[in-house]
Order: C-alpha cells, then structure tokens, then sequence
C-alpha cells in the first residue's frame, strides 16, 4: 500500500509544480526533485495517483540486456554483495542498472524476496523517468548526479513507502554505464536517516567504477595515485591508463576532478614532470615514487602497473572461443602486426571472411569511412570492433551507436550532444553526444540505413569539417574520428529511392565488405562449437555438445544469424539436465525443424524479403512477438520497429 493516500499525493505533487505548496525543503535537492516531478507530470503525462508497479522485462529480454554487458556485471559482482552485507541488516536491497535504468543485477535476502518484488524491487524491473516518474534511478540518470529519494518525494503514489539512495557509475570514457541503488521498503520518516546509506552507495559506486575501468584498461600501462604515500596500494584514488608511447588513454572521474587537463588526448610527460625517470622503469621496479603535476607543482604519490594482458604478436596461435564464434580456424601468415581479435577473422575457414580481414588490415589507419554490409546478426559489430583493436587507435574511445534502437527524437541530442537547457528535461550542464565521445578512437555507426534523412546532412558535415555542434550550441567542438559504419539495408536502393542521401553515401562506402550470413559461411561448424563453449562456460557447469546435434545446427538457415545461435544454446544450455546438450533441449520451435523427418530447411530460409521473413516468423508463432523475435534473432522492441516500418498488419486488426 502506498505511504499516503493516492488522492493526498497527487494534490501534493500538482501543489509543489503550481507553487500552491512548498516543495519539500528539507531536502538538499529539493529542485531538482521538483523538477523532476515536473517533467514527469507535464513532459511524459504519467498519473501521481497510479499504484501500478514498474514494467519488468520478460526472461528473454533481460537476457539480451545482460548479455551486453557482461563486462560491468563482472566488474560490479563482489561490490554489489560487499554494500549488501552492510545494509542488510537495516532490511535494504542493492540494484545495478544499466545506463537506460534496467535492473540487470540484485543483491536481495531471500526470505524478503517477495516482499520487495511486490514494491517493484526485483531483476528487469524498468526504472527511467519517463516510465516511472522522479525515483532514484531516474533521477541518477537525468542529472548524472546520487541523490536519496526517500518516500513521498517519489513522484508516482505506488513508490511512498520507499526510500531509495542511488549513485551513477560512468566508464573510463566518461559515459554513463549504469546506476548502483540501495533501496528500503520501510524506513523512519525522516531523510536524514538516509545519510550513511547515502555515503556507502556512493564509495561503492566510485570503486565499481574504478573496477571496470582496471578491466577495460588491462591492456593498458596503469598509474596508481594519491596524495599520501601510504595510501597508494591501499587506497588509491586516482588511476590513469596509458599505452606503450605514454600516450593517455583514459583516466578514472577522482584524476578528472583533481588533475586538469585529462579531458582531451595527452601525454603524460604533459602532466607530470618525468624528466628525472621512466615510467616504464617505475612499473618494472614496482616501487612508489613522487610525480609533480605541471600544472600545480603539487606531488601525487604513484605505483605504475604493467599491463595484465597484451594483444597478441602471432596469427600462428591458436584462435580464442571470442575470435571463433565470428571467425575459424585458418590460420594466416603475419606475425609482425598485433592483430587481437582481428587475428580470428585472418584465420577463418570462410574465403570471405579471412578476405574482408585481409583488406580491413590493409586500409586501418588510412582515415578511410568503412561500410559493412550484412543481414541482421552476422557479427558486423564484432568485427568493427576487431578492426578497431587492430588499428593504431585502439587505445582510444571505440563507440557504438544503434542508428536504429535510438527513437528518432531523441537521436540528434544522443549523437551531437546539446548544450545546457537546450530544451525541456535537458541536464543542467548539457551533454557530450557519442560523436564527441569518440574523438581520438573510432566511432561505429550500426544500422545507418535507418539515420532519418534530417540528421544526415548534419552527420555529412560533421565528417566533412571534423567539428560537431552541440543541439542549441553556438560553438561548434572539433573531432577527430574514424568512421565504421554497419547495416542490413540495400543503401543504393535507397539512394536511388530518395530515402538516403547520396553524397553521405559516397562519403561512408569508402570502402565496402560484406559479412556473409551464418548459412552461407564455410567454417559454421566451428562457430558453433566455439559459440557453445562460451555459453556451456557460462552456464557454471560442466557440458558436452552431442555431435550428431552440432552437425545439424549447421543444416539450420540462421535467419537471426550468430546472434539467434547463440541464443539457442543459451537456451540449450540453461535448460540441460545432464551433462550432454541433445536435441531435446533446444526450444520447441528449433528442436522441431531438426527432427527426423521434418524439412532440414524451414520455410524461413527460403524468403530473401525481409517483409515476408518477418510475417512468416509471426505466422508461424500464432503472431506471438516475443517468439517471433527470438527466431529472427532479434529484440521484441527492434521487431515492433521494422513492423512499423514495413507496414505489417496482424490479422486481428484488419
């Protein structure tokens, strides 16, 4: 039940955004609770009164969120159950979200399980403003900054029992990556009471973020630093990752804050005074030693980490699961370039893959627009990614933005970024968009084909001048940018249909591969292990595929590509009784097609038109979207999409 009455909340909420009532001024973010409240009454139209909890994903979904970011899950894991442990006795639970407010991760007592799963405390549970209204997480995520929202300063009437404390998590970019969030279901009235859970949520938070940034950064030189000497192994605050020629490639927030200059790309003899040691002799050494900052005169105390892990210097080892599951077996000859994941692709089976690898290799660095042209799945990040790892920037930002998964209001402010009240929820000191985010390191455009036709002549003369200008900027901000662009779509079609503009064409198909799909490749047998070596890993127990299965997942057409594969012996393997993965273990739908006696090729595999793929997948799933999208190797939210766009009307609304 809620705190206080429905009616009593919506007259407070609606009082405090007309001025008729005080705003709750015994909190120190009274304003931005205020406005917050605002948007969510005015902006987003959500009702104070509703007692309804949040939306929770299904199982499906939040695996796919998961999966994207399995780095942060690891990297938050021990730090998530360390704050529980503190807390747990004053009967809190610990939420990790990602950085759209998706709980992917908990730490929750089971014996109070459901009592929290009914206050909407529970894993994929959705939290952003514009679903909820003013709640911690949302709050995190619009102003970038921790805040206690504690009872009725929630803005929907069903959240006035509780009192949450939340923090966000940024990467070594300095891109928001998620939210850490301690909430209570019952507490005193009182926010003061809040303070020391408040304090732990925030050290914790800095040291998730500083955990993930050790784990990005391990193939990185890295400086360990504080003020007091004593401190430097113990607790250090400042970190700073740098390559082989001392070039700077990232820094955690505590050295942004105290350090200037490590905003853009530096050396660090340009911030230290280096000139009576090597840093590279300190790591060796393993000792602490005082750097002076140039800017100030001031010492920071320092122990320098050689890297954990280093790019590989042969393509004669032998190739990773990670390099296999969008790759083979081949091997190729050279040995003189560190080629990391690219290396996989050089070694596939597939002629077209090890030859797109061979061009890739070829063209890196010549500040060439690539174009990568697949269907859906195929891997075509993977190896934007690969490439990327390969070139000289690959200790520079790589960022991936889904021209197709952004809404298309949203879009222009998510790729140039704006400047501070550029319009109404704006962040109150603006924000960097993903293409400056990019500067120094590459920048991935996935699914370009769906960039509406607005915002390309922008994108063209950000590639033409190298500047972006922020959305309500006056000040254009200059980057510098390898393009990578991927999509599913015929682009000259559409440059002949009017649909996409043909100088940004020419611009971005600098040079152009094709990711052959998973049916049609030469080495699919060896994905598929390497693929389910991963998941069987994954699974936390020992498992052994049946080779009479493996051969026939190599006969299924792959309308999803990798991606459908992958999910698939998820699947297979979440569900595996023993320790053998059989054909009864693959969902019903798969498991059928590759019955005895069944067609080896479902009907899917015989349709090129995208339209007609998607209606016979909805056919055959009694136009079920969730299984639908599972087959097509897809989200349910990127099939609502393409529905859309395609036009496709279910049969009971026609």
């Amino acid at each position: 039940m809620p705190y206080v009455s429905p009616t009593q909340h919506i007259d407070r909420v609606r009082g405090a955004i007309e001025g008729r009532l005080p705003a709750p001024a015994s909190s120190p973010d009274a304003q931005r609770l205020v406005s917050s409240w605002q948007r969510s009454y005015e902006q987003y139209r959500l009702d104070p009164g509703s007692v309804v909890g949040p939306r929770v994903l299904t199982s499906a979904e939040l695996r796919e969120v998961q999966g994207k970011e399995e780095a942060f899950l690891r990297a938050s894991g021990q730090c998530l159950t360390r704050l529980h442990d503190m807390i747990r006795v004053a009967d809190y639970c610990v939420l990790l979200t990602d950085a759209h407010g998706v709980t992917i991760d908990y730490r929750i007592d089971r014996d109070r399980r459901s009592d929290f799963k009914h206050a909407g405390l529970h894993i994929g549970s959705c939290w952003s403003e514009r679903e909820e209204g003013t709640c911690g997480v949302a709050n995190v995520l619009t102003d970038l900054a921790p805040i206690t929202v504690h009872k009725v300063d929630h803005f929907r009437a069903a959240f006035t029992t509780l009192t949450c404390s939340a923090s966000p998590i940024f990467a070594p970019t300095g891109e928001l990556i998620g939210v850490l969030d301690a909430s209570a279901v019952q507490s005193p009235d009182h926010r003061d009471s809040q303070r020391l859970v408040f304090q732990l949520v925030r050290q914790s938070a800095t040291l998730i973020e500083d955990g993930y940034f050790l784990n990005q950064t391990a193939q990185h030189w890295v400086l360990f630093g504080h003020q007091s000497r004593d401190f430097v192994e113990a607790q250090p605050e400042v970190l700073i990752a740098f390559d082989e020629c001392g070039n700077i490639a990232a820094s955690n927030r505590k050295a942004r804050e105290c350090i200037a200059g490590l905003a853009g790309p530096r050396h660090v003899d340009e911030i230290f005074d280096t000139s009576t040691l090597h840093l590279h002799d300190v790591a060796r050494s393993d000792t602490i030693v005082p750097l002076r900052l140039r800017a100030t005169g001031a010492l920071l105390h320092a122990r320098i980490r050689e890297p954990l892990r280093r790019a590989s210097r042969t393509t004669h080892a032998t190739a990773s699961p990670g390099d296999l599951h969008d790759a083979g077996g081949h091997r190729h000859a050279d040995s003189q370039r560190e080629l990391g994941a690219l290396g996989g692709f050089l070694r596939s089976r597939d002629a077209r893959i090890a030859r797109n690898a061979e061009v890739a290799l070829r063209i890196a660095g010549k500040r060439l627009p690539i174009l990568l042209l697949g269907e859906t799945g195929v891997g075509k990040e993977v190896f934007a990614h690969a490439l990327h790892d390969a070139g000289a920037r690959r200790a520079r930002p790589f960022v991936a933005v889904n021209c197709g998964a952004i809404p298309e209001a949203l879009i222009e402010s998510e790729l140039f970024g704006y400047a501070p009240g550029a319009f109404t929820g704006a962040r109150s000191r603006g924000a960097r968009g993903k293409i400056a985010l990019a500067h120094g390191g590459t920048l991935f455009l996935d699914e370009i084909g769906d960039m509406p036709l607005s915002l390309q002549t922008r994108l063209l003369r950000v590639l033409a001048e190298g500047e972006v200008m922020p959305l309500g900027g006056d000040t254009p901000v200059h980057v510098d940018i390898d393009v990578i662009c991927a999509t599913h779509r015929d682009l000259p079609r559409m440059v002949a249909d009017g649909a996409f503009r043909d100088d940004l064409y020419y611009r971005l198909s600098g040079a152009t591969l094709q990711m052959p799909p998973l049916r049609e490749r030469a080495d699919v047998l060896d994905i598929v292990h390497a693929v389910f070596e991963e998941e069987a890993q994954s699974a936390g127990h020992a498992l052994t595929l049946d080779p009479r299965l493996a051969e026939q997942l190599c006969g299924f057409s792959w309308p999803g590509n990798i991606r459908q594969l992958r999910n698939v012996l998820r699947y297979a393997c979440a569900v595996c009784d023993s320790t053998r993965v059989e054909l009864r273990h693959l969902s019903p739908d798969v498991a059928a097609v590759l019955a005895p006696g069944n067609p080896a090729v479902p009907a899917l595999a015989q349709v090129g038109d995208e339209r007609a793929r998607i209606v016979d997948a909805l056919t055959r799933h009694q136009w079920h979207p969730n299984t639908a999208a599972d087959e097509l190797g897809i989200s349910r939210a990127t099939l609502y999409r393409r529905i859309a766009k395609l036009g496709i009307v279910g049969p009971h609304r026609r």
